[in-house]
């Protein structure tokens, strides 16, 4: 290691720590000890000061203190010879990680603060998100860009190669006061988390934003508690894929920034001429490497930190990725559009034969994209024909389903909806590189065989765009929909012996095990049994494995010995039992990438539903963020459950428990999106009236409001036998 390159960082973290002690006294002269202070909607305080030390910051007295306990890892610059330069620069920069916290923080006294364009703190509902992404291997890792290019057009080369490998670009800093953000703004690239490029903050200490988001995956996902400083290092370093990258000049506070990522295993490459560093015991591989040339720095960057691309290459004019599912076609982007509320068109995957389908032949019938007019809507029909000796019409919607994500990976290319109710739109700009219909072709086939090729083994696709060819093969369509909707709403629990597990968050929960049933899909809520089933079908290795139900142990709380066996094994051994029908007797685990939270509230003898989008109050005392910490980790936590948000309208819902009629209180918008199947399951209850009698946050936010409400209008839950 480089001493003057560890000279440089020590005394970037002087500065740092003195300019968050001279922040923290003045906003203490103006505001007092007792100064609320802290990052929007996280259960975790100032999370790395909370994971690291232990502490939890609530007030600017709070902060104070923590400083000065910072201040004491801080070694004086040495004037002579310097025994362990590396340790005490690495402590340095765990000075500076904190002291930028402090500063962060303190800047959200501000109203203003992020400021406009900048996302600021990285929410804890947007981490399980992301933490989803991360584990279902949509998104490859996470590059922190710190600084900015010599020119706008390598900072659009930069990005474009990031999101083409599935990596969320986290923005932070500036060069000679040029932002990076500035220079995509220039080149009319389109950012936020929707197309993994997020500029997180102008200054270098908004690098603690990227640090949060890894010390939060480590307490949500890893199950760890605050002080546990060398688990959540570890956790950092073996579990989340990330790396620095540093562009242009540095200074001393970046060098400082620096350091920290290196103690939490974060590997540097930068386009700065600087001796590279070898492995360091924080590092699994090389600690900073030079490379000057930007043509060969990501490939350079993803190979010090090990992170595996997934993306297969496909013959399209436009870039692909899972960064561009998000990305929208606006009305002034557009050339043309299919569907929504402004032509027919639909989706069908069906199966067929195997000698009755020619592999990889893609056809358009009718106008191809150089023959329509730009600004108008058209008719399309994409029928896909799939066969395998694997495949049967089970695996049809989920198939399916897929075409949605294709689809939107695809640059420029926007897509909304399924069957029937999908909506497309093509941009000009997509159009101008020679994008055309048969490029939709192109994108299914390739995928259906990327991800299905255990079950499929040919695939033909037809786009149609003539209007009465269209609607000639619609209710073809439509019969098969409705006869699959009937096949999965007919299907209980009890109707199969054999239910299905989910691991995938095993990566970041390593004790927290799925188990997906008919009635209740993973929490997540993106995985049903039918999907569990598929996806073991065509991977006999993979996270979702069968697990036969064995004797019932008890019938009405849903426990099985063959469950309970599974998941003492896949657990670590660290969980005996599952009740899959109670959330009061060991329920389900939770990992963090959960649509929605459950929680007991004893007051109103009820349960009440959270969402993750929702931000506000509840009647429990305790926003989603708070809630959320509880349950994650692979935690068992009797009377708080993760579940998906269509397990509230299953007639499993908490069945051992009083089920729907213990529902008092979920958010509004949560409870209108689930209206209709909400009510037909009050009407399966006998009680229609049910669904108005449930609370929501233009009722009551606190546990008294909320019981006034409930006694009020005679809610069925304050009847019943006592929770507790």
């Amino acid at each position: 290691m480089s001493e003057a390159v560890c000279r440089l960082g020590l005394e970037g973290s002087h500065m740092a720590y003195a300019a968050a002690r001279t922040l923290i006294d003045e906003n203490i002269k103006t505001h007092g000890n007792d100064k609320p202070v802290g990052f929007p909607d996280t259960a975790f305080y100032l999370p790395l000061i909370y994971a690291v030390l232990g502490e939890e910051v609530a007030t600017l007295g709070d902060a104070k203190r923590v400083l000065e306990t910072a201040g004491a890892l801080l070694k004086p610059v040495p004037s002579g010879k310097w025994e362990n330069p590396l340790d005490d620069a690495l402590n340095g920069g765990v000075v500076t990680a904190i002291s930028a916290e402090v500063i962060e923080a303190v800047k959200y006294l501000s109203p203003d603060h992020p400021g406009k364009g900048w996302q600021g703190f990285i929410q804890d509902s947007i981490l399980r998100g992301l933490g989803l992404q991360l584990v279902d291997g949509r998104m490859s890792g996470v590059a922190v860009i710190v600084g900015s290019c010599s020119d706008p057009k390598t900072a659009v080369n930069i990005i474009r190669g990031l999101q083409g490998k599935n990596i969320l670009s986290l923005l932070i800093g500036s060069s000679n006061g040029v932002t990076m953000r500035e220079q995509l703004e220039k080149e009319h690239v389109e950012m936020g988390l929707h197309t993994y490029i997020v500029p997180a903050g102008p200054d270098t200490t908004s690098v603690i934003y990227a640090a949060n988001f890894a010390v939060r995956a480590a307490l949500t996902f890893g199950g760890f508690k605050k002080g546990q400083a060398a688990e959540v290092v570890n956790y950092c370093r073996d579990r989340v894929p990330a790396f620095c990258l540093v562009l242009g000049p540095v200074d001393e506070v970046k060098v400082a920034a620096g350091f920290a990522a290196l103690k939490l295993g974060f590997p540097l490459i930068t386009d700065q001429g600087v001796p590279a560093i070898g492995k360091i015991p924080t590092t699994k591989y090389e600690a900073l490497v030079p490379e000057k040339d930007h043509s060969k720095i990501l490939q350079q960057a993803i190979q010090t930190s090990g992170i595996k691309i997934k993306v297969q290459h496909i013959d399209i004019p436009v870039a692909y990725s899972a960064a561009f599912e998000g990305e929208r076609v606006r009305r002034n982007q557009m050339y043309v559009q299919f569907g929504g509320k402004f032509s027919t068109a639909f989706e069908f995957v069906q199966t067929k034969e195997l000698s009755k389908v020619e592999d990889g032949v893609i056809t358009v019938k009718g106008l191809e994209i150089d023959g329509m007019k730009e600004g108008e809507a058209y008719p399309l029909g994409i029928y896909v024909e799939v066969a395998g000796r694997n495949m049967h019409e089970d695996f049809e919607p989920i198939l399916e389903r897929q075409i949605h994500s294709f689809l939107n990976e695809a640059q420029g290319i926007f897509h909304m909806g399924q069957r029937s109710m999908c909506w497309i739109r093509i941009s000009r700009e997509a159009v101008a590189k020679g994008f055309k219909i048969k490029h939709f072709g192109i994108i299914i086939h390739a995928r259906i065989h990327e991800l299905f090729s255990k079950i499929v083994d040919k695939v033909r696709v037809t786009l149609y765009t003539e209007d009465a060819a269209v609607k000639d093969l619609l209710p073809e369509a439509t019969k098969a929909y409705d006869h699959r909707d009937a096949r999965i709403a007919g299907m209980t629990d009890e109707s199969v012996d054999t239910f299905y597990s989910c691991a995938l968050c095993q990566s970041f929960a390593p004790n927290h095990i799925c188990i997906v049933k008919p009635e209740r899909s993973g929490l997540c809520g993106a995985y049903s049994w039918l999907d569990a089933k598929a996806c073991y079908e065509l991977n006999p290795i993979g996270p979702n494995q069968p697990v036969k139900k064995g004797e019932v142990i008890d019938k009405n709380r849903g426990e099985w010995k063959g469950i309970n066996d599974f998941i003492y094994q896949k657990s670590n051994k660290t969980l005996a039992r599952f009740h899959a029908y109670s959330i009061m007797t060991f329920p389900e685990t939770s990992c963090g990438c959960f649509e929605c939270v459950i929680s007991v509230l004893p007051e109103a003898n009820g349960f009440m539903v959270i969402n993750r989008e929702y931000t506000g109050m509840t009647p429990a005392g305790m926003k989603f963020s708070t809630l959320a910490s509880s349950v994650g980790g692979g935690n068992q936590t009797p009377g708080f459950m993760g579940v998906g948000r269509l397990y509230i309208v299953s007639r499993k819902f908490l069945s051992a428990d009083g089920g729907l009629k213990r529902l008092v209180w979920m958010p509004k918008e949560l409870k209108t999106a689930l209206k209709d199947k909400l009510i037909e399951r009050c009407k399966e209850e006998g009680m229609p009236e049910l669904y108005d009698m449930i609370a929501d946050e233009t009722v009551a936010v606190d546990s008294a409001a909320l019981l006034t409400y409930l006694e009020k209008v005679g809610h069925p839950a304050l009847k019943m036998d006592p929770l507790l």
